[in-house]
């Protein structure tokens, strides 16, 4: 079970995008993860007529380590770390560490 995932609110904790907060909008691998907002590049593009794009420089996500993004627990208005409990009727939820609020509703 994924701590973090598709969808989740997350602040990056570490790098030149230090502070940012925003959604994950996919999980690449293991590993990686697409952030709203955060580690933005610039990208030369050429333009392709067959497909209707245009040319020029454009802006767009890369993939973020996980480790370098933490979820936002917007009761405590801070980044937390997240812990997977396991409930009395088998489920699995994940819950918040420093109040042990649950993520999944």
């Amino acid at each position: 079970m994924r701590k973090i995932r598709k969808g989740d609110n997350v602040v990056v904790i570490t790098g030149k995008d230090k502070g940012k907060r925003g959604t994950v909008l996919r999980v690449v691998d293991d590993h990686h993860l697409l952030v709203e907002g955060a580690n933005r590049v610039k990208k030369h593009q050429k333009p392709n007529p067959m497909k209707g794009t245009t040319g020029g420089i454009i802006d767009k996500e890369m993939p973020i380590h996980v480790s370098n993004v933490a979820a936002f627990n917007p009761t405590t208005q801070k980044a937390d770390r997240v812990r997977i409990k396991q409930m009395d009727d088998g489920r699995r939820v994940r819950i918040y560490k420093s109040n042990g609020e649950m993520l999944d509703a």
